[in-house]
């Protein structure tokens, strides 16, 4: 379950993302002889205020919503399932990945691919905090090409921490209405309208505008470096590769 879903309904997100995160893993324990690599897809919003920029691998795990507190337990689980030989565990902490395909979903960061999927295919869009607001980023492609990585990866080359934060790109939501207007003009900019929200506001202000993604780039992860890259790669890979 998504994170704001997974916050409105606090019983269903921690049966869904934490008992069933649980449940796959004691189905592997329980199956003789057999040891899969496991990748588990984390996410920044393990982290919680007052935070760094960008923040360390090794800083404290300290989330304020019911979504991030569910990875981060399954980041535990995950590293203690390996540790005792159950499963090969990876977790990945992914970027808010952006453009998501499809339509909206109850994630508190679906604005920030709304914003621009919307106005890329004619459709306005709501913008419900402010352009301020950083975060951090990485597309669809960026996200196969990590789990694929993860998949392929020497466990002993990661080592007893299991979990990696991932590369991405640092972005205001002024940046990338600003990559927006650079790949589709004007007029798909004029489709976003402005509709603070509060409560996404207060899920969005404790998460990540930055990670430090050293040791997954050393292993070979990597992202996209500007927005305008991410938009194009939404183009090519979403819309046929024009607008």
């Amino acid at each position: 379950m998504v994170s704001g879903e997974a916050e409105s309904d606090f019983d269903k997100g921690y049966r869904v993302n934490l008992d069933g995160t649980r449940a796959l893993l004691d189905a592997v324990r329980a199956a003789d002889g057999y040891r899969p690599r496991l990748v588990f897809t984390s996410s920044i919003a393990v982290y919680g205020p007052p935070l760094p920029d960008p923040i360390p691998e090794d800083f404290q795990e300290a989330p304020l919503t019911s979504y991030g507190t569910q990875k981060a337990i399954g980041e535990l689980l995950l590293a203690d399932y390996t540790r005792r030989g159950f499963v090969d565990g990876i977790g990945l902490r992914l970027p808010t990945i952006c453009i998501r395909p499809g339509r909206p979903n109850k994630a508190a960061s679906g604005f920030f691919s709304s914003i621009l999927r919307e106005p890329l295919v004619g459709q306005e869009a709501v913008l419900p905090v402010p352009e301020t607001v950083r975060h951090w980023h990485a597309s669809p492609r960026s996200a196969v090409e990590f789990l694929v990585r993860a998949a392929a990866l020497d466990g002993q080359d990661v080592g007893p921490r299991r979990t990696l934060s991932m590369p991405g790109l640092s972005a205001t939501v002024a940046e990338q209405i600003e990559a927006l207007r650079r790949v589709a003009g004007d007029r798909a900019v004029r489709l976003i309208r402005r509709e603070p929200d509060e409560s996404v506001l207060r899920i969005v202000e404790t998460w990540a505008p930055a990670l430090d993604a050293t040791r997954a780039r050393r292993l070979g992860f990597a992202a996209e470096t500007s927005f305008d890259e991410i938009i194009r790669v939404h183009i090519e890979d979403e819309l046929g590769g024009s607008v």
